[in-house]
């Protein structure tokens, strides 16, 4: 079963386990359509409306004092199902959960989230806090 947007129970269980006020950074797993899902029928690859999103989502980052730390190709997974491939990996850094939530319930946020939406076939998004060990 694919995972492309979030699900609000789920989005809210993390939420509100995760501290407050101390930075977390978004751990991004992205596998690619081969043609993206627009509901108007916009013919592109996933990878091109991937990068679309991208773009469009640099001014929500800003405002929410996000930045992306590190993005790169996904090359094969070592530990792991075989069948669980992925495309590219993207960390992100936010100030606290309470702006990357702040951020992607954003009107702004929500205007073009279609994009992803529309490049992925699938997708993971894990909270991570950094640790002192």
């Amino acid at each position: 079963m694919p995972y492309i947007d979030p699900r609000p129970q789920q989005l809210q269980t993390v939420i509100a386990q995760a501290p407050k006020g101390v930075p977390v950074v978004m751990l991004n797993l992205l596998s690619f359509r081969d043609q993206a899902n627009y509901a108007d029928g916009t013919q592109c690859s996933g990878r091109e409306a991937y990068a679309r999103y991208g773009k469009a989502a640099l001014g929500p980052l800003g405002k929410a004092g996000a930045s992306v730390i590190w993005s790169g190709s996904a090359r094969g997974t070592v530990i792991g199902p075989d069948e669980e491939q992925w495309d590219q990996v993207l960390l992100v850094r936010y100030p606290s959960v309470e702006a990357f939530l702040a951020m992607v319930t954003s009107a702004e946020y929500q205007a073009i989230v279609f994009h992803r939406s529309a490049a992925l076939a699938d997708s993971r998004l894990t909270l991570t806090l950094e640790s002192s060990t």
